[in-house]
């Protein structure tokens, strides 16, 4: 029997600050003050009767009951929302929206023409397309604000109550710009890495950790000047005006390359290879507009691969 203490701002209030892991930041963003959301948490874990939240040095982090108790409390949040896009369906005869979160090398390699042929096909449903971490995709997926991740899969442990579907196999690479010292030859480009910016995926991006143990096989051990991003259009324009080297997966700079824009260095990074997919939670059932954008997204990987 469901207890009737339980609403839906302990739902929200919860599943936002696990998301976070703050309860100054979940209050931010559901825009109410933090005493409001941590009497919320307290009167959910008297309705519990466990604690979903313990502290954690100087922040906070979730219990293992909190932690089975998000998997519902988001499949819940999700249930709910569904239903509210079917009222709004009926009420404007609009198709269900589709939330994607996408990889930078998804959204600039794969997504456009999988958006093309989507279009094509005149659901008229409405798409939000996310570009991010693979971290913070999967846990907006894990608690519904997402349907769809399409990117690097991710270690076993991150994919627990997810199913992935492989698509395709992508390599880091090492892009500069055209005509940088390093192309010449002559020496091994790793040799001179010191004396250059480089432009490093970010602590919490899937590929980082594949980047460190490769750099390090590769004998080098530190970069003294390096800059962490993953923005597609800032690692462009930084390129342009600088002999930085930018470690990222190829998809993000294929067109680059193609057009001379960019180039490689010549160092074979095949053994960085890795997986690329659609990643759902593993209850969820499509509808048919996320089948047919599904479809156009293995069509437009498969043109790519």
């Amino acid at each position: 029997m469901i207890d009737s203490r339980v609403k839906f701002r302990h739902l929200q209030t919860f599943v936002e600050v696990a998301r976070q892991k703050s309860v100054m930041k979940a209050a931010e963003l559901l825009h109410v003050s933090q005493p409001a959301v941590t009497k919320t948490i307290r009167e959910l874990e008297q309705a519990l009767g466990v604690d979903v939240f313990e502290r954690d040095g100087r922040g906070i982090k979730i219990t293992r009951y909190g932690e089975v108790f998000l998997r519902h409390a988001g499949a819940a949040l999700t249930a709910l929302r569904q239903g509210l896009d079917s009222v709004s369906q009926e009420q404007f005869a609009d198709a269900p929206p589709i939330r994607i979160g996408a990889l930078p090398t998804v959204s600039s390699r794969i997504m456009p023409r999988a958006m093309e042929l989507f279009l094509k096909e005149r659901t008229w449903s409405r798409v939000k397309i996310v570009t991010g971490e693979n971290a913070v995709l999967l846990e907006q997926l894990r608690v519904g604000d997402l349907d769809i991740v399409v990117g690097r899969l991710a270690g076993a442990e991150k994919m627990a109550g997810f199913s992935f579907e492989h698509l395709y196999s992508e390599q880091v690479v090492f892009a500069v710009r055209a005509g940088h010292p390093l192309l010449s030859g002559g020496q091994s480009p790793f040799s001179g890495f010191g004396d250059y910016t480089v432009l490093m995926p970010t602590r919490g991006s899937i590929i980082r950790p594949v980047v460190e143990n490769f750099l390090i096989a590769n004998g080098v051990s530190s970069l003294p000047n390096q800059i962490e991003t993953v923005s597609d259009s800032f690692g462009r324009a930084f390129l342009r005006s600088s002999d930085a080297i930018w470690i990222i997966s190829n998809g993000v700079v294929a067109d680059d390359v193609a057009d001379g824009r960019l180039a490689m260095l010549p160092v074979d990074t095949g053994e960085t290879r890795g997986p690329v997919g659609l990643t759902m939670r593993a209850d969820a059932v499509p509808s048919v507009p996320q089948s047919i954008l599904m479809q156009t997204i293995r069509e437009a990987a498969g043109e790519v691969s």
